[in-house]
Protein backbone atom coordinates (compact mmCIF):
# COMPACT_ATOMS: atom_id res chain seq x y z
CA UNK A 1 0.00 0.00 0.00
CA UNK A 2 1.29 3.55 -0.92
CA UNK A 3 0.67 6.47 1.95
CA UNK A 4 0.81 9.54 0.12
CA UNK A 5 -0.36 12.65 2.26
CA UNK A 6 -2.96 14.98 1.12
CA UNK A 7 0.13 17.63 0.13
CA UNK A 8 1.70 15.10 -2.63
CA UNK A 9 0.57 14.52 -6.36
CA UNK A 10 -1.18 11.65 -6.98
CA UNK A 11 -0.31 10.10 -10.14
CA UNK A 12 -2.56 8.19 -12.54
CA UNK A 13 -1.18 6.59 -15.81
CA UNK A 14 -3.46 5.61 -18.22
CA UNK A 15 -1.93 3.18 -20.75
CA UNK A 16 -2.80 3.08 -24.58
CA UNK A 17 -4.73 6.50 -23.93
CA UNK A 18 -6.33 6.12 -27.60
CA UNK A 19 -9.89 7.85 -27.23
CA UNK A 20 -10.33 7.57 -23.76
CA UNK A 21 -11.53 11.46 -23.00
CA UNK A 22 -14.39 10.39 -20.38
CA UNK A 23 -12.12 7.61 -19.20
CA UNK A 24 -9.22 10.14 -18.07
CA UNK A 25 -11.99 12.80 -16.55
CA UNK A 26 -13.55 10.03 -14.17
CA UNK A 27 -10.09 9.62 -12.85
CA UNK A 28 -9.03 13.83 -12.63
CA UNK A 29 -12.87 13.70 -10.76
CA UNK A 30 -11.85 10.82 -8.40
CA UNK A 31 -8.73 12.88 -7.63
CA UNK A 32 -11.22 15.76 -6.96
CA UNK A 33 -12.97 13.86 -4.61
CA UNK A 34 -10.61 12.91 -2.40
CA UNK A 35 -9.39 15.67 -2.24
CA UNK A 36 -6.08 15.87 -2.89
CA UNK A 37 -3.40 16.99 -5.89
CA UNK A 38 -3.26 15.21 -8.91
CA UNK A 39 -2.15 14.55 -12.62
CA UNK A 40 -3.28 11.97 -15.31
CA UNK A 41 -0.61 10.94 -17.41
CA UNK A 42 -0.81 8.26 -20.56
CA UNK A 43 1.32 6.47 -22.56
CA UNK A 44 0.81 5.44 -26.05
CA UNK A 45 2.34 3.89 -29.38
CA UNK A 46 1.12 7.02 -31.50
CA UNK A 47 0.48 9.95 -28.88
CA UNK A 48 0.33 12.23 -31.66
CA UNK A 49 -2.77 10.21 -33.31
CA UNK A 50 -4.71 9.51 -30.24
CA UNK A 51 -7.01 12.25 -29.29
CA UNK A 52 -6.76 12.03 -25.06
CA UNK A 53 -3.23 12.14 -25.28
CA UNK A 54 -3.78 16.17 -25.91
CA UNK A 55 -5.95 15.88 -22.67
CA UNK A 56 -3.69 14.44 -20.35
CA UNK A 57 -1.40 16.06 -18.51
CA UNK A 58 1.61 14.61 -20.44
CA UNK A 59 1.62 11.94 -22.51
CA UNK A 60 4.71 9.47 -23.96
CA UNK A 61 5.41 7.60 -26.79
CA UNK A 62 6.03 3.99 -26.10
CA UNK A 63 6.85 0.84 -28.43
CA UNK A 64 3.49 -1.34 -29.18
CA UNK A 65 2.53 -4.02 -26.06
CA UNK A 66 3.97 -6.42 -27.89
CA UNK A 67 7.64 -5.17 -27.90
CA UNK A 68 10.31 -6.60 -25.84
CA UNK A 69 11.17 -3.57 -24.40
CA UNK A 70 7.23 -2.02 -23.87
CA UNK A 71 7.30 -3.06 -20.06
CA UNK A 72 10.48 -1.79 -19.25
CA UNK A 73 9.65 1.53 -21.02
CA UNK A 74 6.21 1.90 -19.21
CA UNK A 75 8.03 1.13 -15.70
CA UNK A 76 10.92 3.64 -16.34
CA UNK A 77 8.48 6.34 -16.97
CA UNK A 78 5.78 5.02 -13.94
CA UNK A 79 8.88 5.66 -11.21
CA UNK A 80 10.67 9.09 -12.95
CA UNK A 81 6.53 10.29 -12.49
CA UNK A 82 5.93 9.23 -9.33
CA UNK A 83 2.83 7.17 -10.46
CA UNK A 84 0.94 5.22 -8.13
CA UNK A 85 -1.33 3.70 -10.56
CA UNK A 86 -1.31 2.12 -13.82
CA UNK A 87 -4.98 1.73 -15.88
CA UNK A 88 -4.71 -0.56 -18.98
CA UNK A 89 -7.35 -0.09 -21.55
CA UNK A 90 -6.94 -2.41 -24.54
CA UNK A 91 -7.11 -6.22 -24.79
CA UNK A 92 -3.34 -6.77 -26.47
CA UNK A 93 -1.92 -5.09 -23.36
CA UNK A 94 -3.67 -7.23 -20.60
CA UNK A 95 -1.98 -10.41 -21.07
CA UNK A 96 1.97 -8.37 -20.30
CA UNK A 97 0.32 -6.07 -17.39
CA UNK A 98 -0.96 -8.99 -16.01
CA UNK A 99 2.75 -11.27 -16.11
CA UNK A 100 4.68 -8.15 -14.52
CA UNK A 101 2.13 -6.50 -12.26
CA UNK A 102 4.54 -7.79 -9.34
CA UNK A 103 7.18 -6.40 -11.24
CA UNK A 104 5.73 -2.84 -10.88
CA UNK A 105 4.46 -3.83 -7.68
CA UNK A 106 7.67 -3.47 -6.19
CA UNK A 107 8.67 -0.13 -6.98
CA UNK A 108 5.23 0.69 -5.48
CA UNK A 109 3.12 0.82 -8.54
CA UNK A 110 -0.12 -0.76 -8.72
CA UNK A 111 -1.44 -2.11 -12.23
CA UNK A 112 -5.41 -2.09 -12.19
CA UNK A 113 -5.03 -5.60 -14.02
CA UNK A 114 -6.30 -8.82 -12.68
CA UNK A 115 -4.61 -11.88 -12.84
CA UNK A 116 -3.25 -13.32 -15.64
CA UNK A 117 -5.75 -16.65 -15.90
CA UNK A 118 -8.56 -14.25 -15.69
CA UNK A 119 -6.67 -11.91 -18.06
CA UNK A 120 -6.72 -15.21 -20.83
CA UNK A 121 -10.03 -16.47 -20.20
CA UNK A 122 -11.55 -12.80 -21.51
CA UNK A 123 -8.67 -12.22 -23.89
CA UNK A 124 -9.55 -15.72 -25.90
CA UNK A 125 -12.75 -16.57 -26.94
CA UNK A 126 -12.32 -19.82 -27.29
CA UNK A 127 -11.30 -19.98 -23.17
CA UNK A 128 -13.95 -17.82 -22.43
CA UNK A 129 -16.38 -19.97 -24.13
CA UNK A 130 -14.88 -23.00 -22.82
CA UNK A 131 -14.92 -21.26 -18.95
CA UNK A 132 -18.65 -20.47 -19.50
CA UNK A 133 -20.03 -23.57 -20.69
CA UNK A 134 -18.14 -25.92 -18.01
CA UNK A 135 -19.35 -23.43 -15.21
CA UNK A 136 -22.97 -23.31 -16.28
CA UNK A 137 -23.38 -20.13 -17.83
CA UNK A 138 -25.44 -19.36 -20.92
CA UNK A 139 -23.59 -18.80 -23.86
CA UNK A 140 -24.17 -19.48 -27.86
CA UNK A 141 -22.92 -22.61 -29.28
CA UNK A 142 -19.69 -21.80 -31.05
CA UNK A 143 -17.28 -23.82 -33.14
CA UNK A 144 -14.35 -22.74 -35.52
CA UNK A 145 -15.01 -22.88 -39.12
CA UNK A 146 -13.84 -26.33 -40.54
CA UNK A 147 -16.73 -27.84 -37.88
CA UNK A 148 -19.56 -26.05 -39.38
CA UNK A 149 -18.57 -27.10 -42.97
CA UNK A 150 -17.84 -30.45 -42.30
CA UNK A 151 -21.73 -30.83 -40.67
CA UNK A 152 -23.57 -27.82 -41.49
CA UNK A 153 -26.99 -29.33 -41.12
CA UNK A 154 -26.42 -28.80 -37.31
CA UNK A 155 -26.01 -25.57 -37.31
CA UNK A 156 -28.65 -22.96 -37.92
CA UNK A 157 -27.63 -20.04 -40.28
CA UNK A 158 -27.00 -16.52 -40.24
CA UNK A 159 -23.84 -16.95 -38.18
CA UNK A 160 -21.39 -14.49 -36.77
CA UNK A 161 -17.96 -15.22 -37.73
CA UNK A 162 -15.23 -13.30 -35.62
CA UNK A 163 -11.53 -13.61 -34.68
CA UNK A 164 -10.28 -15.35 -31.49
CA UNK A 165 -8.70 -12.96 -30.15
CA UNK A 166 -10.43 -9.63 -31.95
CA UNK A 167 -12.05 -6.88 -29.80
CA UNK A 168 -13.97 -3.93 -30.62
CA UNK A 169 -16.52 -5.96 -33.01
CA UNK A 170 -13.26 -5.76 -35.01
CA UNK A 171 -13.12 -8.24 -38.11
CA UNK A 172 -16.52 -9.48 -37.02
CA UNK A 173 -19.16 -10.71 -40.20
CA UNK A 174 -22.57 -12.16 -40.50
CA UNK A 175 -22.70 -14.82 -42.57
CA UNK A 176 -26.44 -16.46 -44.14
CA UNK A 177 -24.77 -19.49 -46.25
CA UNK A 178 -22.20 -22.37 -46.55
CA UNK A 179 -20.85 -21.04 -49.53
CA UNK A 180 -20.31 -17.19 -47.71
CA UNK A 181 -18.79 -19.06 -44.45
CA UNK A 182 -16.51 -20.80 -47.05
CA UNK A 183 -15.48 -17.51 -48.72
CA UNK A 184 -14.82 -15.51 -45.26
CA UNK A 185 -12.96 -18.47 -43.81
CA UNK A 186 -10.45 -19.14 -47.14
CA UNK A 187 -6.93 -18.67 -46.09
CA UNK A 188 -7.95 -17.46 -42.27
CA UNK A 189 -6.32 -18.75 -39.06
CA UNK A 190 -7.85 -18.26 -36.01
CA UNK A 191 -11.90 -17.63 -36.83
CA UNK A 192 -14.39 -18.84 -34.50
CA UNK A 193 -18.07 -19.05 -35.75
CA UNK A 194 -21.23 -18.33 -32.93
CA UNK A 195 -24.70 -18.94 -33.45
CA UNK A 196 -26.47 -15.43 -33.06
CA UNK A 197 -28.03 -14.22 -29.91
CA UNK A 198 -31.00 -12.80 -29.75
CA UNK A 199 -32.60 -10.31 -28.35
CA UNK A 200 -31.71 -6.89 -26.73
CA UNK A 201 -27.79 -6.44 -25.84
CA UNK A 202 -26.43 -5.56 -22.46
CA UNK A 203 -23.30 -4.77 -20.78
CA UNK A 204 -22.82 -4.93 -17.52
CA UNK A 205 -19.67 -3.27 -15.66
CA UNK A 206 -18.78 -4.85 -12.47
CA UNK A 207 -16.09 -4.06 -9.72
CA UNK A 208 -14.42 -6.61 -7.80
CA UNK A 209 -12.53 -5.96 -4.61
CA UNK A 210 -10.37 -8.90 -2.77
CA UNK A 211 -12.76 -11.66 -4.76
CA UNK A 212 -15.65 -10.04 -3.63
CA UNK A 213 -17.84 -8.10 -6.33
CA UNK A 214 -19.02 -4.95 -4.90
CA UNK A 215 -20.64 -3.11 -7.19
CA UNK A 216 -22.76 -4.73 -10.76
CA UNK A 217 -24.06 -1.96 -13.27
CA UNK A 218 -26.11 -3.05 -16.29
CA UNK A 219 -26.86 -0.83 -19.37
CA UNK A 220 -28.92 -1.83 -22.55
CA UNK A 221 -27.01 -0.61 -25.42
CA UNK A 222 -29.06 1.31 -27.32
CA UNK A 223 -26.65 2.05 -30.36
CA UNK A 224 -23.58 1.34 -31.00
CA UNK A 225 -20.35 2.44 -33.04
CA UNK A 226 -17.37 1.52 -33.67
CA UNK A 227 -18.24 -1.73 -31.29
CA UNK A 228 -18.57 0.92 -28.63
CA UNK A 229 -21.78 1.89 -27.07
CA UNK A 230 -22.53 5.43 -28.66
CA UNK A 231 -26.42 5.17 -27.17
CA UNK A 232 -27.19 3.33 -23.55
CA UNK A 233 -29.10 3.23 -20.40
CA UNK A 234 -28.77 2.04 -17.37
CA UNK A 235 -31.41 -0.72 -16.36
CA UNK A 236 -31.80 -2.39 -12.61
CA UNK A 237 -32.43 -5.58 -13.99
CA UNK A 238 -31.86 -8.05 -10.66
CA UNK A 239 -31.00 -11.10 -12.74
CA UNK A 240 -28.12 -9.72 -14.95
CA UNK A 241 -26.79 -8.06 -11.78
CA UNK A 242 -26.71 -11.17 -10.03
CA UNK A 243 -25.52 -13.25 -13.12
CA UNK A 244 -22.60 -10.25 -13.45
CA UNK A 245 -21.48 -10.67 -9.78
CA UNK A 246 -21.52 -14.24 -9.97
CA UNK A 247 -19.18 -14.58 -12.99
CA UNK A 248 -16.96 -12.14 -11.27
CA UNK A 249 -16.77 -14.08 -8.24
CA UNK A 250 -15.84 -17.32 -9.77
CA UNK A 251 -13.24 -16.06 -12.24
CA UNK A 252 -10.02 -17.17 -10.97
CA UNK A 253 -8.12 -13.60 -9.57
CA UNK A 254 -10.33 -10.95 -10.82
CA UNK A 255 -9.80 -7.67 -9.92
CA UNK A 256 -10.89 -4.17 -10.31
CA UNK A 257 -13.40 -3.24 -13.69
CA UNK A 258 -14.64 -5.82 -15.38
CA UNK A 259 -17.57 -5.83 -17.70
CA UNK A 260 -19.84 -9.10 -18.72
CA UNK A 261 -21.92 -8.20 -22.46
CA UNK A 262 -24.98 -10.69 -22.89
CA UNK A 263 -27.78 -10.47 -24.76
CA UNK A 264 -31.59 -10.98 -23.28
CA UNK A 265 -34.62 -12.20 -25.46
CA UNK A 266 -38.26 -11.49 -25.08
CA UNK A 267 -38.72 -14.06 -23.48
CA UNK A 268 -36.05 -13.14 -20.56
CA UNK A 269 -33.51 -15.84 -21.22
CA UNK A 270 -30.14 -14.27 -20.81
CA UNK A 271 -27.00 -15.42 -23.31
CA UNK A 272 -23.97 -14.15 -22.60
CA UNK A 273 -21.47 -12.98 -25.53
CA UNK A 274 -18.10 -11.97 -23.88
CA UNK A 275 -16.35 -11.36 -21.00
CA UNK A 276 -13.79 -7.95 -21.18
CA UNK A 277 -11.17 -7.84 -18.19
CA UNK A 278 -10.77 -4.42 -18.25
CA UNK A 279 -12.41 -0.68 -18.22
CA UNK A 280 -15.10 -0.89 -21.11
CA UNK A 281 -15.73 1.49 -23.76
CA UNK A 282 -19.31 2.28 -21.83
CA UNK A 283 -17.74 2.77 -18.40
CA UNK A 284 -18.09 6.78 -18.45
CA UNK A 285 -22.20 5.69 -17.75
CA UNK A 286 -22.03 3.63 -14.94
CA UNK A 287 -19.31 5.65 -13.43
CA UNK A 288 -22.00 9.09 -14.12
CA UNK A 289 -24.63 6.89 -12.96
CA UNK A 290 -22.77 6.51 -9.18
CA UNK A 291 -20.38 3.75 -10.08
CA UNK A 292 -17.08 5.52 -8.94
CA UNK A 293 -14.69 2.54 -10.08
CA UNK A 294 -11.90 5.04 -10.12
CA UNK A 295 -12.47 6.56 -7.03
CA UNK A 296 -12.50 2.71 -5.15
CA UNK A 297 -9.80 1.62 -7.32
CA UNK A 298 -7.45 4.72 -5.27
CA UNK A 299 -8.99 5.03 -2.04
CA UNK A 300 -6.81 1.80 -0.75
CA UNK A 301 -3.81 3.15 -2.68
CA UNK A 302 -3.84 6.46 -0.49
CA UNK A 303 -4.83 4.08 2.98
CA UNK A 304 -8.56 5.68 2.81
CA UNK A 305 -11.14 3.50 3.79
CA UNK A 306 -13.11 1.90 0.97
CA UNK A 307 -16.53 3.74 0.21
CA UNK A 308 -18.20 1.06 -2.37
CA UNK A 309 -21.54 1.16 -2.52
CA UNK A 310 -23.89 -0.77 -4.87
CA UNK A 311 -26.34 2.32 -5.16
CA UNK A 312 -26.70 3.95 -8.62
CA UNK A 313 -28.80 5.65 -10.92
CA UNK A 314 -30.86 3.75 -12.53
CA UNK A 315 -32.79 4.65 -16.01
CA UNK A 316 -29.42 7.47 -16.77
CA UNK A 317 -29.50 7.87 -20.45
CA UNK A 318 -26.32 8.92 -22.46
CA UNK A 319 -26.31 10.07 -25.57
CA UNK A 320 -22.71 10.30 -26.91
CA UNK A 321 -21.49 13.13 -29.41
CA UNK A 322 -18.44 13.78 -31.28
CA UNK A 323 -15.86 16.79 -30.20
CA UNK A 324 -12.66 17.10 -31.26
CA UNK A 325 -8.43 17.88 -30.42
CA UNK A 326 -7.32 20.30 -32.65
CA UNK A 327 -3.66 20.60 -33.01
CA UNK A 328 -1.38 23.70 -34.48
CA UNK A 329 1.16 22.85 -36.37
CA UNK A 330 0.67 20.19 -37.47
CA UNK A 331 2.08 18.44 -40.80
CA UNK A 332 0.45 15.60 -43.05
CA UNK A 333 3.17 13.33 -44.19
CA UNK A 334 1.28 13.63 -47.40
CA UNK A 335 1.47 16.81 -48.27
Amino acid sequence: MIQKTRSETVTVLVSSVGRRSQLIESFRQALSDLGVDGRVLGVDAAPEMAPAAYLVDKCFAVGRCCDPGFIDEVLRIAIEEDVCLIVPTIDTELPVYAANRQRFLEHGITVAVSDPETVRIACDKVETHRWLVENGFPTPRQGNPDEVLRSPVQWKFPLIVKPRLGSASAGIAVVKSLVALREIAEGRQGLIVQEIARGDEYTVNVFVQDGRCVCAVPHRRLETRGGEVSKGITVRDERLMQLATTIAERLPGARGALNVQCFVDADGTITIIEINARFGGGFPLANRAGAKFPLWLLEPLLGRPGTETAEWQDGLLMLRYDDAVFIPGAHSSHG
